[in-house]
């Protein structure tokens, strides 16, 4: 489901209830649990640690050139967040209040240098 508001793009609350209907469709939601998301999480960033791993950091910034690369690390990076979504649904995380007080609290840990 695409959210106008958002020029189209999905909604997070939207994009979690498609993959619960998802898996309930298929009667996966007894193998969701906490432990088989995050080992299933896992296993999708090193897919993604894959594509990288023997590249240098100059081939590194260029894998969205290549056609073939670019929908690669897009499908893993979706897995990822596929199953990180799954996560924060099951055990009751909102992810984006999740990420925003990790920000407050990276702000209050890792101060700015102030200027020269």
């Amino acid at each position: 489901m695409k959210d106008p508001e958002s020029g189209g793009k999905p909604d997070l609350p939207a994009l979690q209830r498609r993959l619960a209907e998802f898996a309930a469709a298929r009667h996966w939601q007894p193998y969701h649990t906490p432990k088989n998301l995050v080992s299933a999480l896992s296993v999708e960033a090193c897919e993604l640690v894959e594509i990288f791993q023997w590249l240098t950091p100059e081939e590194s910034s260029l894998v969205m050139e290549d056609p073939a690369t670019a929908a690669r690390v897009t499908d893993e990076v979706a897995d990822v967040l596929a199953y990180l979504l799954q996560l924060c649904e099951v055990l009751g995380i909102d992810p984006l209040s999740a990420l925003d007080a990790k920000i407050d609290r990276n702000e209050r840990r890792f101060p700015a240098p102030g200027p020269p």
